[in-house]
């Protein structure tokens, strides 16, 4: 488990290993009770454990003095509007206890050094529209909303559905 340094010395940060994989499921439990949808997040440990393990999924821990205060699980996509390739942030949190203290900052700026790093020109996620003070964390940021867009999913049941109709 090899620690990435920051700026703070007190925060540091480390990508996540298959063995993380309650972690995530834990902190994505955490990001759905902040988000009012907890019973949305039906990730298991052995689902996570699996998309970390074929790097379908990925996923980092911030560290304040040793103690993980907040994670990003992401994934690499293109799109076929602009041609480029890019990271999608599916899950963000820094603990309430450790907000405002710039670590959010530190991990966006991580996140784009790894997907400048890895050739991306796109470093994207969603928000919830009620959801003002991720809204602003994410201007300040520099981030614009391209609110033009609905987002919509098959349940795995519809997917397999629609599948056996091919």
């Amino acid at each position: 488990m090899s620690l990435i340094q920051t700026k703070n010395p007190r925060f540091s940060i480390r990508m996540a290993t298959p063995v993380d994989a309650a972690l995530v499921v834990d902190y994505m439990k955490k990001l759905g009770r902040y988000q009012k949808m907890e019973d949305k997040i039906v990730a298991t440990p052995e689902r996570i454990e699996q998309l970390l393990q074929s790097k379908q999924g990925e996923a980092l821990f911030g560290l304040w003095d040793g103690e993980v205060v907040g994670f990003a699980y992401f994934h690499e996509k293109s799109s076929a509007f602009t041609g480029r390739a890019g990271l999608y942030i599916d899950g963000f949190l820094i603990d309430d206890s450790m907000r405002g203290e710039g670590l959010g900052n530190i991990v966006m700026q991580f996140l784009s050094r790894l997907a400048v790093d890895r050739g991306c020109e796109l470093l994207e996620w969603g928000c919830l529209d009620w959801n003002t003070p991720a809204i602003e964390f994410y201007r300040k940021q520099g981030a614009f909303c391209v609110d033009n867009m609905r987002i919509y999913r098959f349940s795995p049941e519809t997917l397999q559905a629609n599948a056996a109709l091919f």
